[in-house]
């Protein structure tokens, strides 16, 4: 699936829709360069998804953790993970933070995926972003997997009300 976002606020918005989708063990995998909108996208994600925290880029403490409270029957917290994979040497580093752990416990999103792209599971959401101009955005999403594919269909639904 491909569209292009014409504003900021339209990238946090689809983000927003995408995060409204996810579950504990859902996998984000985002790539572009420095400028495309992945921050913002994941502002987007993680107020969709039902976080209140505010997101900022983890590039220098390589994961950031935001939270939403359970439902009304529970007072768990639950967790959204931010990696960004830029400062990160490889695939073995990345391993080194535990994915796994972060996997299960919770959606985990990737800024700069494709430098740790062995280290993630083969299944996963990928959103390769590519700036335009200052205003607009490419985001072309590809699903590899069954869960994938039909969160992509949800997704679809969502942001441009077709199956």
């Amino acid at each position: 699936m491909e569209f292009i976002s014409r504003s900021a606020e339209q990238t946090r918005r689809a983000g927003m829709r995408l995060g409204a989708l996810l579950n504990p063990g859902d996998i984000i995998c985002l790539v572009g360069e420095l400028g495309a909108g992945k921050t913002t996208l994941v502002q987007g994600i993680a107020a969709g998804w039902g976080s209140l925290d505010k997101v900022t880029s983890p590039t220098f403490v390589l994961v950031n953790v935001y939270r939403r409270t359970g439902n009304s029957r529970s007072s768990e917290q639950q967790r959204l993970f931010h990696l960004d994979a830029y400062r990160l040497s490889g695939p073995a580093e990345a391993q080194e933070l535990d994915l796994e752990a972060l996997i299960v416990s919770g959606p985990l999103v990737v800024e700069w995926a494709d430098r740790i792209q062995t280290a993630l599971p083969e299944q996963h959401l990928w959103v390769a972003m590519r700036w335009i101009d200052e205003y607009q955005r490419d985001l072309v999403i590809t699903a590899s997997g069954k869960r994938y594919q039909n969160l992509l269909t949800d997704f679809r639904r969502q942001v441009f009300g077709v199956p």
